[in-house]
């Protein structure tokens, strides 16, 4: 619990005035009952008009009081709670955005917006219950059995005998809740999962008129979650009638010997009022005690979850970076030895042994069959994945040597799956460059071949986008991809297949724009077209995750039989066409 006290200090005020200010509604609350039994004994008894007036206006008063105090208690405890809870909701942030892809795949992207969400809200709502009663209740159950044994002692031992007994039973509740609110939160991930893979998908499902699955998919998990939920909630409510069981029984009690000492003179009507009051006060603050620990039960469960994130160790980081003042500058590339698995214990390799160099400037392609690791090699020079066995180097440096900032920004990444963001498509493509001049950011257009369809929109650059880009076609898509990249004047380009759904002739004319305006940047495209290609100064044959060939073009149709076929493969196919 240490880790959170950085949440408390700055607000530490909010902290200890909460509570304090919370104190003064205790003090009303105990003093009010023995007021109304003074008005009774003695004023009501005397009709003393003056002295039930007079005491009449000290307990307006004292609600007064009352009520300014609890109104800043309150507030006060709300500052407290929702600052700790906005300030924990942006570390864990914080710390998702340093996620590798792996650390991302252990948690599952519904789980994580679940942790943000509402296991932050369950523990902002404890931290809240706990600084308006933390004082209060215990305050007003000290307070109302130190009454209650001033104004008749035998009586008060039946709170000695109830009390306890009403404790064990609120503290069984407890521990059979606790783990289930643990299963509870679990199945909410799996639901928030769910949602998430929907709504992402939500044109495929389309397309092949899979709501109905979809629909038994979502139903499924959400009776999961309501049985999980009531599994939990069913204990929870035990609560509360117990409770009022053990309340009124007490009552009950003490209304019979009460009674039987007031017909017998030794206790007047007033103080069996108020000490009814003062037993039910006591009960009662015990019972915003088992409702601080069942909301503790639950908060609990959503401590250990964040816990879970803000401990997760990242695989990969720059902390034991050799040259974190170092930045990408000719962008050279090297492949020494690299050997790569998705799954470390595997024997099952994704690249094997890989060896190879790509001089600054030059234009590579990269081609081979569906899942031979084209993606993966390419993503080992930003360091979205570390190599298991053997290094790769920029400009003579291993890519582990330079800070994650530098290495990335000196790499620019247009990747298979092409993602836009909400918002303008002028505040898309400034991802590359913030600072850009709306002169660069036309420029980037024109050459990504964005610009014609851009303009063509009525409020052109300012023209929103849909979640995700869902408003533009997937060649569109591409080509603002594509300018955003080049935005970001890179020393490395990579495209990973980007340019799959646009026409030959487009492409060919960003191809051509590479050729100028990035003649210095080192260019690597990933193709499933070996046309989109065959000019590049290198082109690398990858199959089974090894190089099987590696040249111009020309050479590869002289010695690499996988290119050969590939070659004749898709030239046939266009001639058919």
């Amino acid at each position: 619990m240490k880790r959170y006290l950085k949440y408390i200090k700055p607000y530490l005020y909010a902290f200890i005035l909460g509570p304090i200010m919370m104190i003064t509604e205790v003090v009303g609350e105990v003093l009010l009952p023995k007021f109304m039994a003074d008005i009774i004994n003695i004023g009501a008894a005397n009709h003393d008009v003056g002295y039930i007036i007079a005491k009449g206006l000290l307990m307006v008063l004292t609600a007064f009081i009352m009520m300014l105090g609890g109104v800043g208690g309150a507030w006060f405890a709300a500052k407290a709670s929702l600052s700790f809870g906005a300030d924990l909701r942006m570390d864990i942030f914080k710390k998702i955005q340093q996620f590798s892809f792996a650390n991302i795949d252990t948690f599952s992207t519904g789980s994580l917006v679940t942790r943000l969400t509402n296991d932050v809200t369950q523990v902002q709502n404890l931290i809240q219950m706990i600084l308006r009663m933390a004082l209060r209740a215990p305050g007003m159950l000290i307070g109302a059995i130190i009454m209650a044994f001033i104004m008749n002692r035998q009586l008060a031992m039946v709170l000695v005998v109830i009390m306890p007994l009403l404790l064990g039973c609120i503290l069984l509740i407890m521990l059979n809740a606790f783990p289930r609110f643990g299963i509870m939160q679990k199945k909410l991930d799996a639901l928030n999962n769910n949602v998430q893979e929907v709504l992402t998908n939500v044109r495929v499902i389309k397309s092949f008129v899979r709501e109905g699955y979809e629909e038994e998919r979502f139903a499924k998990s959400n009776r999961d979650l309501r049985q999980a939920a009531f599994n939990a909630i069913k204990i929870v409510i035990l609560n509360m009638p117990v409770m009022m069981l053990f309340m009124n029984l007490t009552t009950l009690i003490v209304v019979w010997f009460g009674g039987n000492q007031i017909m017998g003179g030794s206790m007047q009507i007033g103080d069996l009022t108020a000490f009814i009051t003062y037993i039910t006060q006591a009960l009662g603050s015990l019972m915003m005690v088992a409702m601080i620990f069942l909301n503790a039960s639950r908060a609990m469960a959503s401590f250990k979850r964040i816990g879970e994130v803000l401990d997760a160790h990242v695989d990969i980081n720059d902390e034991n970076a050799a040259h974190k003042d170092a930045k990408v500058q000719k962008g050279e590339i090297e492949f020494k030895n690299v050997t790569f698995r998705y799954y470390k214990n595997s024997e099952e390799t994704v690249l094997d042994k890989i060896n190879v160099t790509i001089k600054p400037g030059q234009t590579v392609g990269i081609i081979g069959s569906t899942g031979c690791g084209k993606t993966t090699f390419v993503s080992m020079i930003p360091r979205l994945y570390d190599v298991d066995e053997g290094e790769v180097l920029v400009d003579g440096i291993n890519v582990k040597d330079y800070s994650l900032n530098n290495l990335r920004q000196g790499v620019g990444m247009v990747l298979q799956k092409n993602v836009l963001f909400s918002g303008t498509i002028m505040e898309n493509l400034m991802w590359g460059d913030e600072n850009a001049t709306e002169e660069q950011i036309y420029a980037a257009a024109h050459d990504a071949q964005a610009h014609g369809f851009v303009t063509n929109f009525t409020e052109g650059y300012n023209t929103e986008l849909g979640q995700g880009g869902v408003n533009v076609s997937g060649g569109q898509k591409q080509r603002l991809c594509i300018a955003r990249a080049l935005l970001k004047k890179p020393k490395i380009l990579i495209l990973d297949d980007s340019t799959s759904a646009v026409d030959t002739a487009t492409e060919a004319s960003i191809r051509e724009a590479f050729a100028t305006t990035l003649k210095d940047t080192t260019k690597l495209i990933i193709a499933q077209r070996i046309t989109s290609v065959m000019e590049a100064d290198q082109i690398l044959v990858l199959d089974d995750g090894k190089i099987v060939g590696q040249g111009n073009h020309e050479s590869l149709m002289e010695n690499c039989e996988a290119y050969r076929e590939i070659y004749d493969s898709q030239m046939r196919e266009e001639v058919q066409a």
